[in-house]
């Protein structure tokens, strides 16, 4: 089973700030300035200041590389004592926000007051939260970059194709096409794949980091048919999140796991058997039920996925990919769920799931 992740950050938005000047006045100047990445718990911010007169503040500005409708900035105030020479750090622990996937970009810079009231700000430097346990090998083709360490060079093309096959079907199937650059990340089993998150579920062997353009999943040489799969789901959830990006609302959840369910091939059995077992039964779960998060119950949880496989399947084959192209523009909108389905298929939820189902007979 795959898991998407979607990282909330409490950020604050600066206003014009008082420290504005790049240059310093009086003797207040920056020495030494650097960031050191402990992947994947935190980053160290240093720096090292000298003045004439006892330096009172130092604050670090952070933004980081993601996809948001706003330009959003995060201040933290650093502790250290008052002095002319000053040697100082300020850690930046990612338990508190769950983690940042590998490759992110941090922007950042200090400003620092002295006694006198003079002060100044750094210019702008970088940091790229890599993933440096490994010695990673890469490809690039269409806007997708691959990596991986453990295989040789025909296992990174292997997936890549695998990649790029992916996004032909779903460009064929939804009209949804790449827009940003992708970063893949191939690590050798899964046991490495959650040592690089934090607070990792033993289940997850793909996660697609919609917000930051970054898919990590697990793949060895023995499981490449599992692995093409994988790479196929989680490349579908992070291609529809790009055609569909906007401020308002997100995807039901059977749309966003039913298309990534649907370009990645034909059912597991599992999901099969669950499916008939609820048919027969009478208990199958309703459309708008499914646009609620999905169950973390394993049982309950594989008849979510095979719902929305064919719920989605359904729209695909009886309307068309024009159609559902359109859906995804009418989100991307900011529409809501049932209005979304209105407008495009002349129905809503219900009587999609009314539709849906009578076919099932």
């Amino acid at each position: 089973m795959f898991k998407k992740i979607f990282f909330v950050m409490i950020v604050i938005c600066l206003a014009v700030l008082a420290i504005a000047p790049v240059q310093a006045a009086g003797n207040l100047k920056v020495s030494a300035n650097s960031a050191d990445v402990s992947f994947p718990q935190s980053i160290n911010f240093k720096v090292s200041a000298q003045d004439d007169v006892k330096i009172t503040e130092i604050r670090l500005q952070y933004s980081i590389d993601m996809v948001s409708f706003a330009q959003l900035v995060s201040e933290a105030f650093v502790a250290f004592p008052s002095s002319t020479s000053v040697n100082t750090q300020w850690k930046w622990d990612l338990t508190r926000i769950g983690g940042l996937p590998p490759g992110t970009v941090i922007r950042y810079r200090w400003l620092l007051k002295d006694a006198n009231g003079n002060t100044m700000t750094t210019p702008y430097a970088e940091v790229k939260f890599d993933d440096g346990r490994y010695t990673w090998k890469s490809i690039v083709q269409n806007k997708v970059t691959l990596y991986w360490y453990q295989g040789d060079q025909s296992f990174g093309q292997t997936l890549m194709q695998a990649t790029q096959d992916a996004l032909t079907r779903l460009s064929g199937s939804t009209g949804a096409t790449i827009k940003d650059p992708v970063r893949l990340y191939i690590y050798a089993n899964q046991n490495d794949l959650l040592g690089s998150m934090i607070f990792p579920q033993d289940w997850t062997g793909g996660v697609a980091f919609t917000s930051y353009g970054c898919i990590a999943i697990g793949i060895s040489s023995s499981n490449l048919d599992w692995g093409k799969g994988a790479i196929a789901h989680e490349l579908t959830h992070l291609i529809t999140a790009q055609a569909t990006d906007n401020p308002y609302n997100g995807l039901p959840t059977w749309l966003d796991e039913g298309l990534a369910m649907y370009n990645q091939g034909p059912l597991d059995i599992s999901f099969t058997n669950s499916l008939n077992k609820a048919i027969q039964a009478k208990t199958l779960i309703t459309v708008r039920t499914l646009s609620s998060p999905f169950s973390t119950d394993a049982g309950i949880s594989y008849l979510d996925y095979a719902e929305s496989y064919g719920i989605v399947s359904y729209l695909i084959a009886t309307y068309g990919k024009d159609k559902m192209a359109a859906l995804e523009t009418t989100f991307q909108q900011g529409s809501t769920y049932d209005g979304a389905l209105q407008k495009v298929y002349g129905f809503n939820m219900d009587g999609l799931n009314t539709k849906w189902q009578a076919t099932l007979k």
